[in-house]
């Protein structure tokens, strides 16, 4: 009540109006009022001045044919057209007149808009933070749930890389069995194909296979170096 009855006094002189729009500015609202109310003095006004503007723009123009047509009776033509310039003239300043004004008066609406009608009370409050009056927790308990639920969030985030991790492993290894699965399936039949001819031991004529077989790549390998000397 003492608040609105100083503000109430301090709207009569000029200067302490200049003061309440400094106290009141733009940046003063806090989030909280905006959240509650859905929007913020500053486009409430810029709403209220779109429609000053607009309905200047309307009205001006009917006043200035109003004001010519009284005026234009017994005129000539070539004083008509002055009249008219001079009508338009007037009009183009009054409405500069006006809106300027307005402007003036539209950074006290704001302030009082802000003073007066979009601050919250402390014993307002959303509805979904009701629960935060109705269930009052310390503060260090809040921050140490925060730590908490930090640190969850941290070791599910490394569970979830472990997990992505151990499934690309697996999926290397499933291919790689596949692979070893290959060469397995080959080694049987070329056992069971070397039994069949009658070949003797497969496992020692397997062994002298891979032993010509490493001679013959160590013979290309030497091919090929030979080959780049003489290029």
């Amino acid at each position: 009540m003492a608040r609105e009855t100083c503000a109430e006094t301090d709207m009569e002189t000029n200067g302490t109006a200049e003061e309440e729009t400094n106290c009141f500015s733009s940046s003063s609202l806090k989030l909280y009022e905006a959240q509650f109310f859905g929007f913020t003095p500053q486009t409430c006004m810029l709403r209220i001045y779109s429609a000053f503007h607009d309905s200047l723009n309307d009205i001006v123009p009917v006043v200035e044919e109003v004001c010519v047509r009284k005026l234009r009776k017994g005129q000539s033509a070539k004083g008509e057209e002055q009249l008219r310039s001079q009508a338009r003239e007037c009009s183009r300043r009054l409405q500069q007149f006006m809106e300027k004004r307005f402007k003036q008066l539209s950074e006290r609406m704001e302030a009082l808009l802000v003073s007066r009608c979009f601050t919250v009370p402390p014993n307002v409050l959303l509805p979904e933070d009701q629960c935060h009056k109705k269930y009052p927790q310390d503060i260090q308990e809040i921050l140490k749930l925060e730590s908490s639920m930090a640190d969850l969030h941290g070791a599910y985030e490394a569970e979830v890389c472990a997990r992505q991790a151990l499934l690309a492993e697996l999926e290397e290894q499933k291919e790689v069995q596949k692979q070893m699965d290959g060469i397995l399936e080959w080694v049987m039949e070329l056992r069971a194909a070397w039994v069949k001819d009658g070949n003797g031991n497969f496992q020692e004529s397997f062994q002298l296979a891979m032993m010509s077989i490493k001679k013959l790549q160590e013979a290309v390998e030497q091919v090929l170096v030979c080959s780049r000397t003489l290029k």
